[in-house]
């Protein structure tokens, strides 16, 4: 029997203070605040500029995704939205599929990309023109076989297993405190025990690890934790109560083993869509950062993930696409010998991909250079 709360079940379903955490994550967090974001109406006046290589047919492949193939047209690839013809018929207008055949037209010298329905170019048009008089169309696909904005692979991990919380919603959760067989580390088939209230026999619950927390700095300079991040890393069954000792039977783990300390937690479905749309952010408060390079010592590259500290508190929503300007050196006048700093420079583009209130993850669209943790968060080049 497996036990998955929801956002309005799970204040029925949790009956005691240790599960406060799941509250957390789902309410005042914003947990997997992953939508398909709207573009707004093209504020150029100027049409996208295509790449000089940019081709007047393409086949889409497996393994393609969105993101990408707006590359092989537009110098500016965040501008597709304003090329692409949709067919408002279908259900989801913007989902294309491997072998799909994408074709370039031009509509009084504006370029406009499309599928090609059997209609070529004409029918193209007409679809970007929202003409009325069109068949309505049924295309059976699975939405596991459509294009995605960016590789999911990438980010799988941090959609489905990876939260950032408040510090102190962990208080008087359950705990893992050893294994069966004097085991330091377990691994699924094998037996663990968790320490703490609440924990009912039959039920599946998620097993979390706490990474290094996100801090800041008060006005004595010492460091004070701000949030915690949490990574699942097993899933197990309760099997029996001792007091105060569950035996928990593992079922599952992800890239990791069971160790003393883990939480052991609700699970929660957050049934989060994988379709979104990279779009321009806007109405964001300004001065965000990179926060933190997961998965390194600080410098991400293209297809890394980061983390931003602007949340959906802050007007940060999923789609959310920001250039990322790495500060300007410091560097001594060599007439003055003054210490000055030069100008910013604009390395990469980032999009956000899941939100909490004060804090998201992003995944690098492109990087020029090293992106490093301090990196500010800035307001994309409209123009081409």
């Amino acid at each position: 029997m497996k036990k998955v709360l929801t956002d309005t079940a799970i204040f029925r379903v949790l009956g005691f203070k240790q599960q406060l955490l799941a509250v957390a994550i789902c309410t005042s967090l914003g947990l997997g605040m992953i939508s398909v974001a709207q573009a707004a109406p093209a504020r150029n006046v100027n049409p996208p500029a295509l790449k000089a290589n940019a081709p007047n047919v393409y086949i889409v492949k497996k393994g393609d995704t969105l993101w990408d193939i707006s590359k092989r047209f537009l110098k500016n690839p965040l501008r597709w939205r304003e090329i692409w013809a949709s067919n408002k018929h279908v259900k989801n207008p913007h989902w294309i599929f491997p072998g799909d055949r994408l074709l370039m037209c031009d509509y009084q010298g504006r370029p406009i990309l499309g599928k090609d329905e059997g209609d070529g170019c004409e029918g193209i048009i007409n679809r970007y023109l929202g003409h009325q008089n069109l068949k309505p169309q049924v295309r059976l696909e699975s939405i596991n076989n459509a294009i995605p904005v960016i590789a999911l692979d990438d980010i799988k991990n941090f959609l489905e297993r990876s939260h950032i919380i408040a510090p102190d919603a962990l208080d008087a959760t359950p705990y893992i405190v050893g294994a069966a067989d004097q085991r330091v580390l377990a691994a699924k088939g094998q037996t663990v025990y968790a320490r703490g209230m609440g924990l009912e026999s039959g039920q599946n619950y998620a097993i979390y690890r706490e990474g290094e927390p996100y801090t800041a700095v008060d006005a004595k300079g010492r460091k004070y934790p701000i949030a915690l991040e949490l990574t699942q890393v097993a899933t197990a069954i309760a099997s029996k109560n001792t007091g105060d000792i569950t035996t928990l039977e593992i079922s599952d783990t992800y890239n990791y083993e069971v160790r003393r300390g883990d939480r052991v937690l609700p699970i929660y479905d957050p049934m989060l869509p994988t379709l979104f749309y990279p779009v321009e952010a806007e109405n964001v408060i300004q001065d965000g950062r990179v926060i933190r390079v997961q998965g390194s010592i600080g410098t991400a590259a293209l297809g890394s993930v980061v983390t931003l500290d602007r949340g959906s508190q802050h007007g940060v929503q999923s789609g959310h696409v920001f250039a990322i300007s790495q500060q300007g050196e410091i560097v001594t006048d060599p007439k003055t010998k003054e210490r000055i700093q030069l100008p910013g420079q604009r390395i990469g583009q980032v999009m956000v991909f899941k939100t909490f209130d004060q804090f998201s993850y992003g995944y690098v669209l492109s990087s020029e250079l090293p992106i490093k943790v301090g990196a500010n968060l800035v307001a994309p080049d409209s123009d081409d």
